[in-house]
């Protein structure tokens, strides 16, 4: 039997069960990849929203860091909520031990209901710190335009983060009106691909967990960038058409 790609995730936990570095072992799990996981912050949420963010120590982290890639052949990392300056530090260091391994990173800047996640420090210390060490962003319009200081044209906002150092930018249109989820993807040169999917009717919790879980995925299992964002894409959305309702707010992503 061929040995599963291993994936370390790096993001917070979430007691529910539907985001977080749960969501992201689902979802790696169903692709085929062994995930590897370390907690960035305990938080505490439903589905409905985040109460509270919790930090961890960030010598903690990079100890497991080095543990695991001192032992494991790591194919991918997948970043997700820091929740601390401290924790941006230690991913950062972390990152900078390993140039070589692809880094997807979900910026996760606000909960589902749009309470803040991140203050303007810990904001200008991602695009300082971590946005110029990933390779595939993956934030929504609204994270998009937090990060950029202001609402343009996702080329623009694409434009801007590529100068900040990522290699690929992925802006997803799922916090946007109308019946098509418009999703894009910009490299250096421009758009690369667009995709276009159904919108589906309600509230989702954990979607670009789950997004940015199965790019890095994808990477891992040796697909092109361009290729391994579109059947990430395709992934997400079936998962999110067979959401189930379990709590009182946001529906939960079907991974597996």
């Amino acid at each position: 039997m061929p040995k599963k790609p291993i994936v370390l995730s790096i993001s917070g936990h979430d007691p529910s069960g539907g985001a977080g570095i749960q969501a992201d072992i689902e979802t790696l799990n169903a692709l085929g990849c062994w995930p590897c996981s370390i907690i960035s912050c305990l938080t505490v949420q439903d589905s409905s929203s985040v109460q509270r963010l919790i930090p961890l120590a960030a010598d903690d982290m990079i100890e497991q860091a080095e543990v695991l890639f001192n032992d494991l052949p790591i194919a991918a990392i997948k970043i997700g909520l820091c929740g601390s300056l401290a924790a941006v530090t230690a991913i950062e260091q972390v990152l900078r031990t390993q140039p070589n391994i692809p880094v997807i990173f979900d910026p996760v800047l606000a909960c589902g209901d749009g309470r803040s996640l991140a203050s303007n420090s810990l904001i200008d210390s991602i695009k300082q710190r971590l946005i110029p060490l990933t390779t595939v962003l993956t934030p929504n319009s609204l994270e998009a335009a937090k990060l950029c200081q202001q609402t343009n044209s996702s080329a623009q906002m694409a434009k801007q983060l590529l100068q900040l150092g990522a290699d690929y930018v992925l802006i997803t249109g799922g916090h946007q009106s109308g019946e098509q989820v418009n999703n894009q993807l910009f490299h250096q040169q421009g758009l690369v691909n667009a995709c276009q999917w159904p919108r589906q009717t309600g509230e989702f919790h954990g979607t670009g967990c789950t997004l940015a879980s199965a790019i890095a995925a994808f990477i891992a299992l040796g697909k092109p960038i361009s290729e391994a964002v579109e059947q990430a894409q395709a992934y997400t959305n079936t998962a999110i058409k067979r959401a189930q309702h379990l709590g009182q707010g946001q529906a939960f992503l079907s991974r597996l």
